[in-house]
């Protein structure tokens, strides 16, 4: 452990211009390397599928008991969870430990992803790192604690220390997450004390992958106003009602501010029907766009968007 505390940290941060959609498929035969990479932006999974669909993709050399049956799919989030974020990942499939959907067939993985905008930062253990949004809000894309592959934070390393790369903590991004989103600044540590130790014996290091967002408070019968410039609104979450009794309270009697349990359910789909790739919108803060979640309460509006 004492050497672990010797390891420097190392920090990369991917700022990519704007939103890549590049629409990338990846189709790996079982056992291969499943290896997604993004030269520009970082990874965002769309869909993964584990199973066979087709009698003539990873065929080769294959009985055809094997191929036969093409109504096989699991859909995954595995590649998801450890590799959403991250530039570039490869992940051994035959170690990835999904259930078989379908016994005696010979199965591949098929996954869809796009390359969007954001910045990752990579710690080594027991280094850490402050995530910076200037005037903007952090928003958590992914973390993981562990080690993916064998060449981050490994200089000066026995390789004994760095073959293990299927090594994942739980519930790392939840921690990060919990700690970090809708801040404007965050510092976080790569150790095993905050993430518990997923593989002991192997040097670990902390990613974490986020966005910038803005968020946009408007009182109800006043118009929210998203401006983006050149880029595109991303709406990130909305709600139209009231979750405390300071906002939008100003000369407002008790009775009308008191319900801070105010929800309005598809407050989101509404925003982001008028905002989404747009550049600026305007959205009324009113019960005639919303409906009125509570009546008698004096409500307001609140959404979180990124540009990209």
């Amino acid at each position: 452990m004492m050497l672990f505390l010797k390891l420097s940290l190392l920090t990369l941060i991917i700022s990519a211009p704007g939103l890549i959609v590049s629409g990338e498929n990846m189709i790996t035969c079982y056992s291969d390397v499943q290896r997604l990479t993004c030269e520009t932006g970082l990874i965002n999974v769309k869909s993964s599928v584990y199973g066979r669909t087709n009698s003539i993709t990873c065929n080769t050399n294959r009985p055809s008991s094997e191929v036969t049956n093409t109504n096989c799919a699991l859909r995954i989030t595995t590649i998801a969870d450890r590799c959403n974020g991250l530039k570039e990942c490869e992940l051994k499939t035959d170690l990835l430990g999904n259930p078989d959907p379908c016994y005696g067939t010979y199965k591949y993985y098929n996954t869809t992803y796009d390359c969007i905008n954001g910045h990752l930062v990579v710690i080594c253990e027991q280094g850490y790192s402050t995530l910076d949004c200037g005037n903007d809000l952090i928003q958590i894309i992914n973390a993981n604690y562990g080690r993916g592959n064998s060449r981050l934070c490994s200089n000066g390393l026995p390789s004994a220390w760095t073959q293990n790369t299927n090594c994942y903590a739980p519930n790392t991004l939840s921690t990060v997450a919990a700690l970090c989103n809708g801040k404007k600044t965050c510092t976080v540590e790569a150790s095993y004390t905050i993430f518990t130790d997923p593989c002991v014996g192997t040097a670990k290091y902390l990613t974490v992958s986020y966005t910038c967002s803005r968020e946009i408070v408007t009182c109800e019968s006043s118009t929210a106003s998203l401006n983006c410039g050149p880029q595109r609104v991303k709406i990130i979450s909305a709600n139209y009602g009231r979750t405390d009794s300071t906002t939008c309270s100003s000369g407002r009697p008790a009775s009308q501010i008191s319900n801070t349990n105010c929800y309005t359910p598809d407050a989101l789909n509404k925003v982001a029907a008028s905002c989404e790739g747009q550049r600026s919108c305007k959205v009324p803060a009113t019960n005639a766009v919303f409906s009125d979640p509570c009546s008698g309460t004096y409500k307001y509006l609140t959404v979180v968007y990124s540009c990209v």
